[in-house]
């Protein structure tokens, strides 16, 4: 079973970006990563390689967003990319959408190349 992926970001998982970054960096700030992360290129790297960079734990299967994604992937059905901003200042990547399909992902492939737009 591959896991399959969009061409490009779904448009509201920007909006939902923004929310999360908000709560990290101010208004405007976040502002200016989202009008970044809409005109970045669509990168890959590995589930586990995200797990690492992002300091971040592994939702269990058990959680309902990441059974969600993990019933897409049985199903055959595309994933949207992650959203990622560098923290420079923590030195961690920040995932300001998406944990929940990384999540699903790592628990079928932890080597798994993930489609990612980044900050």
């Amino acid at each position: 079973m591959g896991i399959k992926w969009l061409g490009e970001t779904e448009e509201h998982d920007y909006p939902a970006a923004l929310s999360y970054l908000s709560l990290i960096y101010d208004r405007k700030r976040a502002g200016r990563l989202v009008a970044a992360l809409k005109t970045a290129p669509i990168v890959q790297f590995k589930a586990k390689d995200i797990f690492r960079a992002s300091g971040l734990s592994l939702l269990g299967a058990s959680n309902y967003h990441v059974e969600k994604d993990r019933d897409k992937i049985r199903l055959g059905r595309k994933l949207s990319p992650l959203l990622l901003v560098r923290d420079e200042n923590g030195g961690k990547t920040v995932i300001a959408d998406g944990y929940h399909r990384l999540c699903a992902v790592y628990s079928f492939d932890e080597d798994a190349l993930i489609p990612c737009k980044i900050a």
